[in-house]
């Protein structure tokens, strides 16, 4: 799964000249929360919902409101934008861009090709690709295993789903200690309990059905 397939193509972007109360209308009015920065074609910058909270006056100032309205009238978005801001190719996987967010603690990638914004991938469009990959909107099954560490595990558990003539929609793997390993099946079937039964008897320790 790549960044292309889940990212918001033609995204919404404004110029470094734009001011801060604009470009926070612009993110209320279409309710999101980065926008890209691109001077000319090129991306130069992001900024963030919480980049533009952070410049305005809390309730609390002392200043007036004609002092706020003449401070804030003078702030552009080049004032608080974050240059160089990370960026993907629309060919990075979902994995990796996760990892990137994660690492860098970000909220979104802007998508670059040639020099040019393709797209943005926000942590809403990886937890919408996560969804779409488990299958999780689909009806079936959530069958977790646990097996020893071992090559071919995996083999010998899918072997006994396709003599049940089931699909697998979603499969994810999660390393234990004692070199154990707890697998995660989403299943296209309603009626697990034969499948269980065999699964049981060839010795795989099943953990939960769902």
């Amino acid at each position: 799964m790549f960044v292309r397939d889940y990212m918001s193509t033609s995204p919404i972007s404004i110029h470094s000249g734009t001011p801060i109360l604009e470009a926070l209308n612009i993110m209320k009015k279409n309710k999101i929360r980065h926008l890209p920065v691109v001077d000319k074609g090129r991306l130069v910058g992001l900024i963030t919902e919480r980049d533009l909270l952070t410049v305005t006056p809390s309730p609390a100032t002392t200043l007036s409101v004609f002092e706020m309205n003449y401070l804030l009238s003078k702030m552009v978005v080049k004032d608080v934008m974050k240059t160089k801001p990370i960026t993907v190719g629309p060919g990075c996987t979902i994995e990796e861009a996760a990892l990137i967010m994660r690492e860098h603690k970000i909220g979104s990638l802007p998508v670059v090709e040639d020099d040019g914004l393709v797209g943005i991938i926000t942590q809403t469009d990886i937890l919408d690709a996560l969804i779409r990959i488990f299958g999780l909107r689909k009806a079936g099954t959530r069958l977790v295993l646990e097996v020893s560490d071992r090559i071919g595990a995996l083999a010998d558990i899918l072997a006994v789903v396709r003599e049940h003539r089931i699909n697998v929609i979603g499969v994810a793997c999660r390393e234990k200690e004692n070199q154990r390993v707890q697998i995660m099946l989403r299943l296209s079937t309603v009626e697990p309990e034969l499948l269980v039964q065999d699964l049981q008897k060839q010795g795989f320790e099943v953990k939960s059905v769902s």
